[in-house]
């Protein structure tokens, strides 16, 4: 079965699941236009399947078509969206220098 992700917003936080298993998630902070990454965890269980790649990838673009602004305090986020300039516009010009983007 391919991984699925939702949006938890109950738990604020992006979750990947895996045949029905939760096997990840992007914690997050939202506030008025944006929403700050603060933390990404993969279970131990699903490490080195690429899940974590496919859940920044699906929470970006998620947040993209709500027009939000994107503040990756999270290391892993930050370090995805720096291997993927595609998605560097969704961290404001005036942040960018902050998280090294």
């Amino acid at each position: 079965m391919e991984p699925q992700v939702v949006d938890n917003a109950e738990k604020s936080r992006f979750e990947i699941q895996v045949d029905g298993e939760l096997a990840g998630f992007a914690e997050y902070h939202r506030s008025a236009g944006e929403i700050a990454f603060i933390h990404t965890e993969i279970d131990p269980r699903f490490e080195g399947q690429g899940l974590g790649g496919r859940l920044a990838r699906a929470a970006l673009d998620t947040v993209r078509e709500q027009e939000l602004a994107v503040l990756p305090y999270c290391p892993f986020i930050r370090g995805w969206i720096g291997k993927h300039p595609e998605y560097t516009d969704l961290v404001p010009a005036s942040h960018r220098e902050r998280f090294g983007l």
